[in-house]
């Protein structure tokens, strides 16, 4: 992106007019908070590199074959852990992952309480929950900001898409890049309805391969569309 002051402005004008467009359409969802931060983290992490009914699946089934306790879990042979979240995929993967997770947490605060982050500085919660094994910028965003609304915004393959598409990110940003420019375009207080409200967008209309751009409420401020023209959507991103 261009550095200038005036292109930074732009930028800015254009991030909020998203916003408030996507409110128009989608409405402006209301924080409710989570009940278990530890079950948000863990749910987290079997979402990756799969769809909501299939990790869903697994953590119901995770929580049943253990009895929602995490010490059985956290003891609990790997093959047993990895046929309860089988519907995840990635299981050989994510069970060592999530053990490997709860004893870090065990050992560091004695218990798997982890309502304590609420208190801390938004850049420490970061770095404590960063610091968990398979705990990424996105994972320990979606804890913060769905537990705690703690201004953390996460990026997931709709908001990246939709993100590089509008250009207010490169292309080809990362979603770590992507997440550093909302954070600086955006008040905290907008962060959890306009996260929502782009997934929601990424569902229904800006999807990946054919992207419903004669139903877009954001094609005056899209560079894709602009790009592309009405008549010839690729639905390149």
């Amino acid at each position: 992106m261009d550095n200038d002051s005036g292109a930074e402005t732009r930028l800015h004008a254009k991030a909020q007019a998203v916003y408030a467009l996507l409110k128009q359409h989608y409405g402006v969802p209301v924080f409710s908070g989570c009940a278990d931060p530890m079950e948000e983290l863990i749910a987290t992490i079997l979402s990756a590199n799969t769809n909501d009914v299939n990790s869903g699946r697994a953590f119901d089934q995770l929580q049943t074959a253990f009895g929602g306790d995490w010490d059985a879990v956290r003891t609990a042979p790997l093959a047993a852990i990895q046929a309860a979240i089988r519907p995840a995929g990635m299981y050989n993967q994510k069970a060592p992952a999530i053990v490997a997770t709860l004893e870090r947490v065990k050992a560091t605060r004695g218990d798997y309480d982890l309502r304590f982050l609420a208190a801390l500085p938004v850049d420490e919660a970061m770095a404590f929950l960063t610091s968990l094994p398979g705990v990424g910028h996105k994972t320990a965003s979606i804890v913060l900001l769905f537990c705690f609304n703690r201004p953390a915004f996460p990026v997931d393959t709709h908001i990246q898409r939709i993100s590089q598409r509008l250009g207010i990110s490169r292309r080809r940003a990362a979603p770590d890049k992507i997440k550093a420019i909302w954070e600086g375009l955006m008040a905290p207080e907008t962060f959890y309805p306009l996260h929502i409200d782009l997934i929601q967008h990424g569902r229904r209309t800006c999807q990946a391969q054919t992207p419903r751009c004669e139903l877009c409420p954001l094609q005056a401020l899209c560079d894709h569309y602009q790009r592309v023209g009405e008549w010839a959507v690729t639905g390149e991103g």
